[in-house]
């Protein structure tokens, strides 16, 4: 692979794409239970509405579609929030059962978000993460992207995982500061395209990748945060 670096960071940390079409229940969970600020919902393409939810720089993006949705599996496997005044971790599940774990701040190098990957491919899942999107190693099967951490577990079961606008804890987003650079230089790269660039009005120019396993990863410059395309 192609060692110059590509993945120059608009944002120091990841946000986070849930699907759900139990929508009510869902944002009442996020609001109520986690206690997250939230902002006015926002109609992109296709039918999709976005309800934007703030966690400490991170953004909890809980979405609908206009079409049915399916529940293939997502790939993520749960979501790792770190507390402070968190002595041991706390699980929960969400209405669509999806798994957040409280953590004491710096459990497994977590200092604000963590994301489990399980994975089928593991030694190609550790190359994507050190050599595609340029993570720190901070141990075995634990990558740092920008304050966020992956934290990979081996699933021989692993299959095929659906499209990113389905049920479920579907994507992550990269926030970059020249998408249509770091889009062709990933290809280059050799990582697999699930979206080619396209712009959502003036608000952000989107894009997104798969990992080995064909997980959606969401790469995007935000108009906000890095400035025109």
């Amino acid at each position: 692979m192609d060692t110059e670096a590509v993945i120059n960071l608009a944002k120091s940390c990841v946000d986070i794409g849930y699907f759900t079409d139990n929508l009510p229940p869902m944002l009442e969970f996020w609001r109520t239970t986690i206690g997250l600020e939230y902002e006015a919902p926002v109609e992109f393409n296709n039918g999709l509405t976005q309800y934007r939810h703030k966690l400490g720089n991170s953004i909890i993006k809980i979405n609908t579609s206009s079409r049915s949705l399916s529940d293939k599996p997502g790939g993520y496997a749960k979501l790792l929030i770190a507390k402070k005044g968190q002595t041991t971790t706390e699980t929960l599940f969400d209405p669509d059962g999806n798994e957040i774990v409280f953590v004491p701040p710096g459990y497994k190098s977590i200092t604000d978000l963590g994301i489990c990957v399980r994975s089928s491919k593991m030694t190609l899942c550790r190359e994507f993460y050190k050599n595609a999107l340029e993570c720190t190693i901070l141990g075995t099967n634990i990558f740092q992207l920008g304050t966020s951490i992956i934290l990979l577990e081996e699933d021989t079961e692993r299959g095929h995982n659906g499209h990113w606008v389905n049920t479920g804890f579907r994507y992550f987003t990269i926030h970059v500061k020249r998408i249509d650079d770091t889009y062709a230089s990933l290809m280059k790269k050799g990582v697999a395209s699930g979206e080619k660039p396209y712009s959502i009005g003036e608000i952000a120019r989107i894009s997104f990748i798969k990992d080995p396993d064909g997980r959606w990863i969401e790469v995007a410059q935000r108009a906000s945060l890095a400035g025109p395309w």
